[in-house]
């Protein structure tokens, strides 16, 4: 019984499967936040930031400077993604998107860290660690980034 789990623990610590869960969480994460990034946008746009954003900026997140909080992070929230999912500077990506999850929990949505934000450090954090994986642009041009 102990020979069969073993070999069970051995196939799906293998590099290939890491690298399946590693393009997994690469795409999840970066899902997150592209879907954000597109609601910041005037329908029809690419990053034409919509005034809506700037309200919710200035009146419900309580950011300094909307215009410019706003574009920067609707910019980020279209570029990172980016390269997250390609796995293109995988680790900076990552670690990006850490940051603007802490900014979000600590600054905009403090009671969101067990229902949501949690899930985002831990995605966030694992891309950091182990980088993007086997299926990666990072692996593929031969990156230490990534």
């Amino acid at each position: 019984m102990m020979k069969l789990i073993n070999k069970l623990i051995d196939m799906v610590s293998g590099s290939v499967p890491e690298a399946i869960i590693l393009l997994f969480t690469r795409v999840a994460l970066a899902g997150i936040f592209w879907r954000s990034a597109r609601t910041k946008v005037e329908d029809g746009t690419w990053l034409q930031m919509s005034d809506t954003t700037v309200f919710l900026f200035k009146e419900e997140y309580g950011m300094p400077f909307p215009e410019i909080t706003g574009l920067l992070a609707t910019y980020a929230e279209h570029f990172l993604p980016i390269l997250v999912v390609l796995g293109l500077f995988t680790r900076v990506g990552a670690a990006g998107l850490l940051v603007m999850t802490l900014v979000i929990q600590f600054f905009v949505y403090p009671d969101a860290w067990w229902q949501t934000h949690i899930v985002w450090v831990a995605l966030a954090g694992i891309l950091v660690v182990r980088g993007g994986g086997m299926f990666s642009v990072d692996r593929l041009i031969g990156h230490k980034f990534g």
